[in-house]
């Protein structure tokens, strides 16, 4: 491998993880649900390629498994396949069901992007129906600056103890911009394994965990 240049981006990688396992990544089309440890056997397959780092196929990984094609094939009924394609363990309802709420969660997001967009792009508003509406916003602030100051704050969750240090415990980690749920799968001496609701297993710090909120 030398001589080659390193991949800069998550694009780049999943493009030769395309070309490399056809059977298991794909860039246009039905995607298929991946193996739970997929990221693991990635790794050992790619050891030698010098190209590619564990913390930028990690973030390629996330972004794939991020995307609305490869959420819509989280079903339940469907099945995990290796790097070879090679058919696995089926989709477990809790998973479907994450993937689903996810993926429903994105469409909004860029539904409001979108809507916002056109409206900054609209004709502006005449310069004395622009100051009644404002008027009118900061009537109903009033009214309402007091409420929000009434609404009770979530204590922070809470950090884990070694009491919590076991497979089995509900937890949240943190990837990306918000911390998302997981339970844990194996714990080594410096790092803890966790599951995330998408499959994917990673390997954090302990201390970059906190106890998932009890469900109510």
């Amino acid at each position: 491998m030398e001589n080659q240049q390193k991949f800069s981006n998550s694009k780049e990688v999943i493009t030769f993880l395309a070309q490399t396992f056809p059977k298991c990544f794909s860039l246009e089309g039905e995607a298929k649900p991946l193996k739970i440890g997929i990221f693991q056997e990635l790794s050992e397959r790619l050891k030698e390629d010098e190209r590619i780092s564990k913390t930028l196929l990690r973030a390629s990984l996330r972004h794939y498994t991020n995307s609305w094609r490869y959420l819509h094939s989280v079903k339940e009924g469907s099945f995990r396949i290796d790097l070879d394609g090679n058919q696995g363990d089926a989709i477990e309802k809790e998973h479907a069901d994450h993937a689903l709420k996810q993926l429903t969660e994105s469409k909004a997001k860029v539904a409001e992007k979108r809507k916002l967009n056109n409206a900054s792009k609209a004709k502006p508003e005449k310069k004395g129906a622009k100051e009644k509406r404002d008027k009118q916003n900061q009537g109903q602030f009033k009214g309402t600056k007091s409420a929000k100051h009434k609404q009770i704050k979530q204590p922070p969750p809470e950090k884990l103890t070694e009491s919590h240090l076991v497979v089995g415990t509900e937890v949240t980690v943190k990837v990306g911009k918000s911390p998302l749920p997981a339970t844990i799968t194996d714990i080594s001496k410096d790092e803890v394994h966790v599951q995330l609701q998408t499959g994917m297993i990673v390997k954090v710090q302990a201390d970059n965990l906190r106890l998932a909120r009890p469900k109510r």
